[in-house]
């Protein structure tokens, strides 16, 4: 087939009708226009609110404009796939009891890179079926994609206030994914916005890293803190972490918009190793070992296992600075004793913080 006889807007509307026989709940197209959305980035990352994120930095303009990541990038086709974990236990409950561990819910299953990028290049397959070689490439959260603004563009949400995609059919509980191509597909409107005058999503987080609306400072973000930062976790936001250990989702689970999510129906992505329902302890005496081999193709398993014992000791430290004596603090303690003498000094340090919280009556 040759590109003068391809009827472009029935194509677009077969790869929508593909997507979602793939899973996907939405498909959308745009253009790669994103001058104000380069303005934005590029004053964001002047008042170093990316922290350690370098790579931000090194990537220059690629990542707003996509012919530059991709010669050629006419269009991006994006896609959302819902993740919300069935059956899981309940995240508020969960942050309320000082000896579980807070997972944020989307890394309770499997790996979501390889989950939708395996689904997006079988949709581009099936278009190659259809028209012939093309070009494109997959991305899932892999690249210097500006995947929130290009979703938006394509009519799949708008920025909520916590810079997060919102829908109002699926709240924000969904991964994102493209598919950059030289095809000339007829483009999607993008959707109004419905965040009002609500400020749930700023009030509610536990460091204030939401500094103002669609304004995120990464440096006090707990998921920053917990899965991209490589160092010591700043002491005055150590107790603002309470037990979450890898991720935050409060401003998620406050979003009004989403009690319209609904649970995903991707069996990848339920809930593995019990990390829904588990104590700080037993996480913690995972030996690097256990932690590689019970996390293989999980998506924590990128942070490593001396970053998980930080980020575990400073949730223990917070559980102790709260305990009432002996019967919850001690098997905690013990943990930690274990632990004091590790041989990475980021893991000591924590540690250390950690056991000076422990209750008065409970050191030796």
């Amino acid at each position: 087939m040759t590109p003068t006889s391809i009827d472009y807007a029935q194509l677009a509307t077969t790869i929508k009708t593909w997507g979602r026989d793939l899973g996907f709940q939405e498909v959308g197209i745009s253009d790669t226009e994103l001058t104000l959305e380069e303005n934005y980035v590029q004053q964001w990352l002047g008042f170093g609110y990316h922290g350690d994120m370098d790579y931000m930095v090194r990537h220059g303009t690629a990542r707003t404009r996509p012919g530059e990541l991709v010669p050629g990038t006419m269009r991006v086709i994006s896609a959302r796939l819902n993740y919300q974990p069935p059956a899981a236990r309940d995240s508020w409950m969960t942050m309320e009891d000082p000896d579980a561990a807070f997972i944020s819910r989307y890394a309770l299953g499997r790996d979501y890179h390889k989950v939708l990028r395996a689904k997006l290049q079988i949709l581009a397959t099936n278009i190659e079926e259809r028209i012939g070689k093309f070009q494109y490439r997959v991305f899932t959260d892999s690249a210097p994609v500006m995947e929130v603004a290009l979703a938006r563009k394509a009519g799949l949400g708008w920025r909520g206030k916590h810079t997060l995609l919102l829908t109002r059919e699926a709240g924000s509980w969904f991964f994102l994914g493209e598919l950059y191509t030289n095809l000339p597909l007829p483009i999607d409107a993008a959707v109004t916005e419905h965040c009002g005058t609500c400020t749930k999503c700023i009030d509610i987080c536990p460091t204030k890293a939401i500094i103002a609306p669609y304004q995120l400072d990464a440096r006090r973000c707990i998921s920053y803190l917990t899965i991209e930062h490589k160092g010591a976790i700043p002491l005055e936001l150590r107790p603002l972490m309470g037990n979450r250990i890898y991720g935050c989702d409060d401003c998620q689970l406050i979003c009004p918009w989403n009690k319209f999510a609904g649970a995903t129906g991707e069996s990848d992505f339920a809930v593995r190793n019990g990390l829904d329902d588990v104590t700080l302890v037993e996480l913690f005496l995972w030996s690097a070992e256990d932690f590689n081999q019970r996390l293989e193709g999980s998506p924590i398993r990128r942070i490593g296992h001396e970053r998980w014992l930080r980020n575990i000791a400073v949730a223990m430290g917070n559980a102790l600075a709260g305990a009432k004596g002996k019967i919850t603090a001690t098997p905690m303690i013990a943990a930690l004793e274990a632990r004091k003498d590790h041989p990475s000094a980021l893991v000591r340090e924590h540690v250390a913080w950690a056991l000076s919280l422990a209750p008065a009556d409970c050191k030796n």
